[in-house]
């Protein structure tokens, strides 16, 4: 009887080669945490001046005049905030749809065609985005879709007002078609990898279409959906150089989404190269460690709403 020899892993020998490949793994993996904290450290204390001057009130504030060294965030907050929202109301069915539609009713090559396309739009660059929005998106938007919102829904605050080609409507739909790709390629990948037995499963108990998706497809893969969309929102909070493009750049906080308003992003990068003050420079910088805030924040939400949904199986 031939024995099979047997190893222990606490007694094992490591070869030099095994202990280095293990500290560069370990030091690889160590300075992805690494940088996130040594990003939190820089901004903060760079940002120290504004916070000691301004304090919480800086949160709350509205006020915006660099000349008289008086700052706040509010408008930036709600700015990012509120197009980050319009572009998920917009870019979620859509990109949903999109994928459903690829993944489950229409599986040809034109279905493939139709997928490329779309991530194609993945590859274009913002600035490029940008101009479109500039030149095509934003008269489109002063001279219809405000109108006929503002004519269908002019009772809430949210579609009252002045029309605005550059405005905080037009930033959102920017922000809903740079995000579109990557919602619909993620969902669609999501939902080829369940198994196809379950399909098949729930077709052979007498379900319709309908049922077979919402119980055998879209169950197992919603975790991985809700991945996707808040990958989406990830963006939409970050970008900067469409969004200056097309949302007004005004610092101010309205209720209508046609009036013109300011993000996050964007006033960064308007404003730090001309930062006079040292002040100037710190509030800049703590509009930067806020922007970083809220999307760990949303990223921590996210895997908070992943683990729920996976105990719920």
């Amino acid at each position: 009887m031939q024995l099979i020899p047997t190893f222990n892993k606490q007694t094992r020998f490591l070869g030099q080669g095994d202990i280095w490949f293990k500290g560069f793994i370990f030091a690889f993996a160590a300075s992805i945490p690494l940088l996130l904290v040594s990003l939190v450290v820089v901004l903060f204390f760079w940002a120290w001046p504004a916070i000691i001057h301004f304090g919480w009130s800086f949160i709350f504030s509205s006020a915006w005049d660099p000349l008289a060294d008086n700052y706040g965030a509010l408008p930036f907050i709600y700015g990012t905030l509120v197009s980050s929202l319009i572009a998920l109301l917009i870019a979620v069915p859509l990109g949903l749809g999109c994928a459903i539609f690829i993944s489950e009713i229409y599986k040809s090559k034109t279905g493939e065609y139709i997928a490329l396309m779309v991530e194609l739009l993945a590859a274009i660059p913002s600035v490029v985005y940008g101009l479109w929005g500039i030149f095509v998106l934003a008269p489109f938007s002063a001279a219809y879709i405000q109108p006929v919102l503002g004519g269908m829904f002019g009772f809430l605050p949210l579609f009252q007002g002045p029309t605005s080609g550059p405005s905080l409507l037009t930033g959102g739909i920017i922000l809903a078609i740079m995000i579109l790709p990557t919602i619909t390629a993620l969902s669609r990948e999501v939902l080829q990898a369940v198994p196809y037995s379950l399909r098949e499963s729930a077709m052979a108990l007498g379900a319709t279409r309908w049922e077979t998706f919402k119980v055998a497809v879209f169950g197992p893969a919603r975790s991985g959906i809700i991945g996707a969309i808040i990958l989406g929102l990830g963006r939409a909070l970050g970008e900067t150089m469409a969004v200056t493009m097309v949302i007004g750049n005004r610092p101010r906080v309205s209720a209508s989404l046609f009036a013109p308003a300011y993000s996050l992003a964007a006033v960064i990068a308007n404003e730090f190269a001309e930062a006079v003050t040292e002040l100037n420079l710190a509030v800049l910088i703590e509009l930067a460690l806020i922007l970083l805030v809220i999307t760990i924040a949303v990223n921590g939400l996210a895997r908070y709403l992943v683990w729920q949904t996976t105990l719920k199986k």
